[in-house]
């Protein structure tokens, strides 16, 4: 009885140390919410697309880019509604920021609670980080420790693996039906400060006291969480931008009799910083122009044959096209590491073979892990500034870069995703993805086009969806990878036609129009691939979208699902799945793969739509989805 006692006051005693770190610079915090806020779909419509007010903390996150990597969204998609100019500044302490977020009402495994809503954000776990302080301190609130824990059951909270990943659910809500119809377009997730009070909130969002205690009631206090209404995001009133090699000076109170010293120093400090700028501008210019006059003798000397060996003339004609290469990625610089081409040599022994993934595509072991390398002409230039732009879970991430000199080759180094593609999964390795797994690969395809479409300005158009394009984690979890083809912008036309045969959408083969509809068909064509275990284009020529339209004709409804129980998978009739969820998502695919792009939903309708079958109801860590058959029902 004694060891017991003691093990459950051990336990207990973790608890509280827990809840407590990092104590001195967080106060404490009476949440009513502590668990999340439930939702139904019934009244409110979910997913949705909303906002959260995030406040910067120093060290870590005083900068656009560590914030928009914690969130997994980009600097743009946060500079431009948060009215901030220059995305590359520094940020000042508590300056506030609006942080898109994509709203879910999630089912969870909890007695109490059956489904929270919130925005799932993924989170590399470091040295020293508990739920609590994460929560708190990198979060800044917007959600609670105790919320984390529940959707992460399969973490040890007394002891998280450093390096591993945890899902932190940040606290939104979707406007209801009432709400829309009064036009409200946002339920801006707002954490209640100390200094705060209803009507201080109601002019910061330019609203109404009584709308904000309509949604959240007038019993509120400092750190809880609110929703503030609003038609429009408000135009926030930001300080100037701080240079990211400045510190942010405090002011302090200068006694009045050392008030003229002050004064004095300034003037003279004054002095000498125009002379340091004016003696600095005439080196530059300098520099400049002995650099420019260089490479107009490197030109004229190749021209004119003065090199007398082959070599030379190569070596100048490549390091000038580096250099090119380097002055249109250069917004990127801040961004991607750019490793040393002999260190990507060593990562893959001299670019052997061996080490071939498929094509020109490398695996290679840097710092410790493994990366993927993909070799390229110099034109990556495009594609690096799309990949600058996007950053979510469901798209794989972009780690650096490197160029040879030799022959002016890019060299794009991409995060390691351990179980290959989708393709392999489904036509090389057939019935070893259950029906949960297909789903929620299905969904995160959705997320990341989802992404992609409505968060990037211009958007982008991914171009080249198909099943060896999308990429399996250790978890099974899914990522959009290829950028290669991928555009800015979106209605133009082109004669230049590339894509894959059967996914290719008909206006764009016909027309060369490209839009975000034809990633919705590509989209299409895997969710028909994920039913139906065929390839989309087979031995005979025949599209796998055509087939699906032919089975999909019939009139009446058990007909319909006659035909598709006999079109599906083997492996997926031997389970037993549930028709509903079966003919859910076979009515988006066939929505997607529409000949008529206009008749086409976009991916916010098709997030929703597959994010409403009753298959959904799973462990939020992913570890449900193996690939193993699951329960008959």
């Amino acid at each position: 009885m004694l060891p017991k006692i003691l093990h459950f006051s051990y336990l207990i005693l973790l608890l509280i140390l827990n809840k407590i770190h990092h104590s001195n610079s967080q106060p404490t915090i009476n949440k009513k919410h502590t668990f999340g806020y439930t939702c139904n779909t019934n009244t409110s419509q979910y997913p949705c697309q909303t906002y959260v007010l995030y406040r910067p903390k120093p060290p870590d996150y005083l900068d656009l880019a560590s914030i928009a990597d914690l969130f997994n969204v980009s600097r743009l998609t946060i500079s431009e509604p948060s009215n901030i100019a220059n995305p590359s500044f520094g940020l000042n302490p508590d300056q506030p920021l609006f942080i898109p977020i994509s709203c879910g009402c999630n089912p969870v495994r909890n007695q109490t609670l059956k489904s929270i809503s919130f925005a799932n954000m993924t989170y590399n776990i470091k040295p020293a980080d508990t739920f609590y302080y994460v929560s708190s301190n990198h979060f800044g609130n917007l959600t609670t420790y105790e919320t984390t824990m529940i959707v992460n059951p399969t973490l040890d909270i007394f002891n998280l693996t450093i390096g591993s990943n945890a899902y932190f659910p940040i606290f939104c809500k979707c406007p209801n039906t009432t709400q829309l119809r009064n036009r409200v377009n946002f339920l801006v997730t707002y954490v209640f400060q100390p200094n705060d009070s209803l009507s201080s909130i109601a002019s910061l969002f330019r609203v109404t006291r009584q709308s904000i205690v309509d949604v959240n009631g007038d019993d509120i206090n400092p750190y809880d969480t609110i929703f503030v209404p609003v038609s429009k995001l408000v135009k926030l009133n930001q300080p100037p931008g701080v240079p990211t090699n400045q510190t942010v000076v405090v002011s302090t109170t200068i006694d009045h009799d050392h008030k003229g010293v002050v004064v004095g120093l300034s003037v003279g400090l004054g002095v000498c910083v125009l002379l340091l700028v004016l003696v600095s501008g005439l080196l530059v210019y300098r520099e400049v122009d002995n650099r420019k006059k260089s490479k107009e003798r490197d030109f004229e000397g190749i021209k004119q044959g003065k090199f007398g060996k082959q070599g030379s003339e190569r070596r100048i004609v490549k390091q000038l096209e580096q250099n090119l290469l380097l002055a249109d990625v250069s917004d990127t610089l801040d961004k991607y590491k750019i490793y040393e081409i002999d260190e990507l040599r060593k990562a893959t022994n001299g670019f052997d073979e061996k080490n071939v993934i498929q094509g020109s595509v490398y695996k290679g072991f840097i710092d410790g892990k493994f990366h993927v390398i993909k070799k390229m002409k110099w034109n990556a230039c495009e594609e690096l500034k799309i990949l600058q732009k996007v950053n979510h879970g469901n798209l794989v991430r972009l780690e650096g870069f490197s160029i040879d000199p030799e022959d002016a080759s890019c060299y794009l180094v991409y995060e390691y995703i351990e179980n290959g593609s989708l393709s392999s999964w489904l036509h090389e390795n057939k019935g070893k993805l259950n029906w949960k797994a297909r789903l929620r690969i299905s969904i995160d395809i959705a997320n990341g086009l989802q992404y992609i479409h409505e968060h990037t300005r211009p958007q982008v158009v991914h171009k080249d969806i198909k099943s060896s394009n999308i990429l399996l984690d250790a978890n099974m979890r899914a990522k959009i990878a290829n950028f290669g083809l991928a555009r800015s912008g979106c209605n133009a036309i082109t004669m230049h036609i590339v894509g894959t045969q059967g996914y290719i959408a008909p206006e764009y083969l016909t027309d060369g129009i490209v839009s975000p509809k034809m990633d919705v068909f590509s989209f299409g064509v895997v969710l028909l691939e994920l039913l139906s275990g065929r390839e989309a284009i087979d031995d005979d020529g025949k599209v796998l979208w055509a087939s699906a339209h032919e089975i999909w004709g019939y009139t009446e409804d058990t007909e319909k699902v006659k035909k598709l129980m006999e079109w599906i998978d083997k492996f997926l009739q031997k389970e037993s799945c549930s028709v509903d969820a079966l003919t859910n998502m076979m009515n988006v695919a066939i929505a997607c793969v529409n000949k008529d792009p206009s008749k086409r939903p976009s991916m916010v309708d098709v997030v929703y739509a597959l994010c409403k079958s009753d298959d959904l109801f799973y462990d939020i860590s992913g570890n449900d989805f193996s690939t193993s058959p699951i329960r008959a029902r």
